[in-house]
């Protein structure tokens, strides 16, 4: 066997879509959302709490931003954890990730959650979440007295990691 050496040259085409922010009062002196580098999906966004918010274990609370947005049409903000406050400290986002939909124009707040064994300290200008654009597709709902069967059938909740090949069918 030899060895070969692999290099890759990865060319990139970002689409970009435009999204409007207005800074509310409390907003003042904090960063606006930014990518932390040229690859990152998630711009970071900074808290914009007036005074230090103490989560105790197991607490949640939805964390100002001081940002209102526009999204674009056929698109959704994703609000998604960061990974070292949820590796570090146990604080992740409580409905990650949460959805803003385009069509919502009140103030950005993210709803963090302490699981983790000690108190968590959230502070003034402190990055708490990433945001990430995403496309969005709406559902056409239509009702059936039946669906094809599968190969997994119902087989749900773990199956796949269990070794289990097809569940009861009969829909």
């Amino acid at each position: 066997m030899t060895d070969s050496t692999v290099t890759s040259t990865v060319t990139s085409t970002v689409t970009r879509a435009v999204i409007k922010i207005v800074t509310l009062p409390h907003f003042d002196g904090l960063a606006l959302p930014h990518y932390a580098t040229e690859g990152a999906a998630g711009m970071d966004v900074e808290a914009a709490v007036d005074a230090d918010l103490t989560l105790a274990p197991g607490q949640r609370a939805a964390v100002p931003t001081g940002l209102s947005m526009a999204i674009a049409a056929g698109h959704e903000v994703q609000v998604r954890p960061r990974s070292g406050l949820a590796l570090r400290h146990g604080v992740t986002v409580a409905n990650a990730p949460g959805t803003i939909d385009s069509d919502y124009r009140g103030e950005v707040k993210i709803i963090l959650v302490n699981l983790g064994e000690s108190a968590f300290v959230v502070t003034r200008g402190m990055r708490i979440a990433q945001l990430v654009l995403a496309p969005v597709m709406q559902a056409v709902i239509e009702t059936t007295d039946s669906l094809e069967d599968t190969l997994r059938g119902d087989a749900g909740f773990g199956s796949t990691g269990l070794g289990v090949t097809k569940g009861k069918t009969g829909n």
